[in-house]
């Protein structure tokens, strides 16, 4: 399986797992947040990142939409990677079947990608998030979520 292919093979599974696709990206939304998934094409090698991106509603004054720009351009209120393990699967340099690829992919979003998103469609649970480790919260983030959304 070549980049492209992987693509539309990403796209695809992202869809089976309740994501909307746009602008080469794959989301979904909640009232609170917006969670991105977009390949990246690198220019260094036959691989891609993967940007994993949250919008939080409210922040700076601003309502998010899923369009071409927050898919596409900007980074998100949370600004993410792929764990270094799955780096491999998106690495085409690297020989991996077609077979180990996919059911890689399949690891890859239910052991990271669905609970990650699930968590990051709260606020409540982009805090979880922060507090575990699992994310870094900027400072003029998390003052914002602190002035939007007080804790107890």
């Amino acid at each position: 399986m070549d980049s492209k292919e992987f693509r539309k093979r990403f796209g695809e599974m992202a869809k089976s797992y309740g994501f909307k696709s746009a602008f080469g990206g794959c989301y979904k939304e909640s009232s609170e947040c917006i969670f991105v998934l977009q390949l990246q094409k690198s220019n260094f090698g036959d691989y891609y990142e993967l940007n994993i991106k949250t919008y939080i509603q409210g922040t700076f004054g601003k309502k998010y939409a899923p369009d071409k720009d927050t898919i596409k351009k900007y980074m998100g209120n949370v600004f993410d990677r792929q764990p270094k393990e799955y780096c491999s699967l998106f690495n085409f340099d690297t020989t991996m079947s077609d077979e180990d690829r996919m059911q890689t992919l399949k690891k890859f979003f239910d052991d990271f990608v669905i609970p990650y998103e699930e968590k990051a469609l709260s606020v409540s649970g982009v805090r979880e998030l922060a507090d575990e480790g699992r994310i870094f919260l900027i400072s003029t983030v998390k003052d914002e979520l602190d002035r939007l959304y007080p804790v107890g």
